[in-house]
């Protein structure tokens, strides 16, 4: 599992031109069991996205295909982690320490 932080590289209205692009492009990955949570931070100046992959390669390049990357508004730190630990409905996306 992986957690993606976006933080704005460029002012909240040139973010926001790009936001249709983003939205659409997130709910692409939502619909292929990529994405399984997002959102903004408070204060806004970024967001947050929880994702599922095989591996970190997969997932530097979905980040990389973000809009707001290709417009250079954003960059993205990635975090991988094994989720031991779930609420009951992510109980599919689980894992075992190695």
């Amino acid at each position: 599992m992986f957690v993606l932080e976006l933080t704005y590289t460029a002012p909240v209205s040139a973010v926001d031109q790009e936001m249709e692009a983003h939205v659409t492009w997130l709910d692409q990955l939502f619909a292929q069991g990529v994405f399984i949570a997002s959102g903004r931070k408070n204060p806004r100046d970024g967001g947050v996205i929880l994702a599922v992959a095989d591996d970190r390669a997969t997932i530097e390049k979905i980040a990389a295909s973000d809009p707001f990357v290709v417009a250079e508004v954003c960059e993205y730190r990635i975090t991988e982690f094994i989720a031991t630990k779930t609420a009951p409905e992510l109980a599919p996306y689980r894992q075992q320490l190695p």
